[in-house]
């Protein structure tokens, strides 16, 4: 199934979240049962210390009673030496062991217990020593018998005992407790990483399918380019031919009605020096009133002759006007077109400096905004389509305001230029912004002469140029003229040059 480009967007972010989520997953879970796998350490190392502690307080306990026992049984000094080194000791161990038991209040009651028992045998072994050493060894052996003393050490043996085997636990449990987080963490590890694993291959997936798609895409336009090109090419030769044949048609058919014409000019220009002499001899005569024949030859000959020729007069002179138009635009389209790198700023200056005392006189001024560097094309149009341009914003400015003309030129994607020519003047009504273009087709109320060919031209011309040419405009306010043209006409020239 081909990958679209919205799929393969879709696909790639949903890929892209699943890989984030698996790797929050992991993070997150790494550094929670890091945590616990400090919390397991911490308590480990509690339970150890607990036990050290009560191992060491319970052995010097032991070397003290041991050492008492002996020194009673012997009344050997050196027997007391392991009793009287224990003795610091002792104390230092039940130090260590109430620190390490301070955070369970639990064991507050047991410990003051054992501190008790402690004190107590500590106490008794004390004074049974002094006993045997004042040589009363009766009265100690008798203290023994009481067993209270063996009460007291079997009750801190119970107290130590039970701690020891708390810490084992405690240790045995902390080391399983750490064994199943490393487990754990490695199984959320190995499940992650299959899961991102999955995330990159289906990623390299979509990008190797969208890359083919878009390599059979590339190829499929090429192919379609290069069948198009041969199809425009084909075509714009036909519309080249065509053009041609309609433009030699438009100077054989103008070149024709020129013969005509011109008869009728001199004919009329010789009818109207009869009709002046006949105009003369009228008014030369005496009216007869008697005579109705005689006052309507008088009349046509000094008032209708003279005005239907009058009219005639117009009539050629319009018809020589758009003869002669149709004559210029036929002999422009069979012009051989030349196309040659053309500075677009200079054009746009020297057409500005053309118009500018028509401008000035108005206090009216022209701007030029030129983004674009040199085109390929013909210079002489270009210069023609401007100047046209250029004309139309003078001859239609407002009379109420200061003409402002605005040229601008800028890049546009596909190799082309988009050149903008945009006045402050009367502006062209919406339904005639079409209808400008059309051959002797005017827009608005006249009051400059012309015979409509203006902007027709310019389409023709912009057209020859491989561009197009559309306005926007608003009634009161001014016009824009859009002209898009390609950066390096040379193949439209070469289908479209007569």
């Amino acid at each position: 199934m081909p990958i679209t480009s919205k799929t393969f967007v879709r696909s790639t972010a949903l890929l892209l979240l699943v890989g984030l989520l698996a790797l929050m997953g992991i993070v997150g879970t790494t550094l929670w049962l890091g945590e616990r796998t400090q919390v397991y350490f911490n308590e480990v190392v509690e339970a150890r210390e607990a036990r050290a502690a009560a191992v060491d307080l319970r052995s010097l306990l032991q070397d003290a009673e041991t050492s008492q026992r002996g020194f009673i049984i012997t009344a050997d000094q050196q027997y007391l030496e392991p009793y009287q080194a224990a003795l610091p000791q002792i104390d230092e161990a039940m130090d260590r062991l109430d620190a390490v038991l301070l955070p369970y209040p639990q064991a507050a009651e047991p410990l003051q217990q054992l501190h008790g028992d402690i004190d107590f045998k500590l106490a008794e072994m004390t004074r049974t020593i002094e006993l045997v050493q004042a040589d009363q060894r009766a009265e100690a052996a008798e203290i023994i018998r009481t067993d209270a003393g063996k009460e007291a050490m079997d009750r801190a043996r119970t107290f130590f005992t039970g701690l020891i085997d708390a810490a084992d636990a405690r240790l045995d449990q902390g080391v399983e407790d750490q064994r199943s987080t490393a487990n754990l963490l490695r199984i959320v590890s190995i499940v992650g990483a299959l899961v991102i694993f999955a995330v990159i291959g289906g990623a390299i997936w979509a990008v190797l399918s969208y890359t083919q798609e878009l390599a059979n895409a590339r190829r499929a336009v090429e192919e379609a380019n290069s069948s198009l090109e041969e199809r425009v090419r084909a075509r714009t030769a036909d519309l080249g031919k065509a053009n041609e044949e309609i433009q030699r048609f438009a100077y054989i058919v103008t070149h024709d009605l020129r013969a005509p014409l011109v008869n009728i000019m001199g004919f009329t220009a010789e009818l109207e020096t009869s009709v002046e002499a006949v105009r003369t001899y009228m008014e030369s005569q005496p009216v007869n009133e008697d005579d109705p024949a005689a006052g309507e030859a008088r009349l046509a000959a000094t008032e209708d002759l003279p005005e239907a020729i009058t009219f005639i007069r117009a009539a050629t002179r319009k018809m020589d006007g758009l003869i002669n138009a149709i004559l210029k635009i036929s002999r422009e389209g069979r012009r051989q077109l030349k196309p040659e790198p053309v500075d677009l700023s200079e054009v746009a200056e020297a057409s500005a400096a053309a118009v500018h005392h028509q401008v000035s006189e108005r206090e009216g001024e022209i701007t030029t905004d030129i983004r674009v560097g040199k085109l390929i094309t013909d210079r002489l149009s270009l210069e023609q389509i401007l100047g046209n341009m250029l004309d139309n914003a003078v001859k239609y400015q407002e009379p109420d305001r200061p003409l402002r003309v605005a040229i601008k030129a800028r890049h546009v994607p596909g190799n082309r230029v988009i050149l903008e020519i945009e006045d402050n003047g009367r502006g062209i009504a919406d339904t005639d912004h079409e209808r400008v273009f059309e051959l002797f087709r005017r827009s608005g109320s006249q009051t400059s002469a012309g015979e409509g060919i203006g902007l027709a031209h310019v389409r023709t011309m912009v057209r020859s140029l491989g561009g197009d040419v559309t306005l926007t405009s608003k009634l009161g306010e001014g016009t824009t003229f859009i002209i898009n043209l390609p950066r390096d006409a040379r193949s439209y020239l070469g289908s479209f040059g007569a």
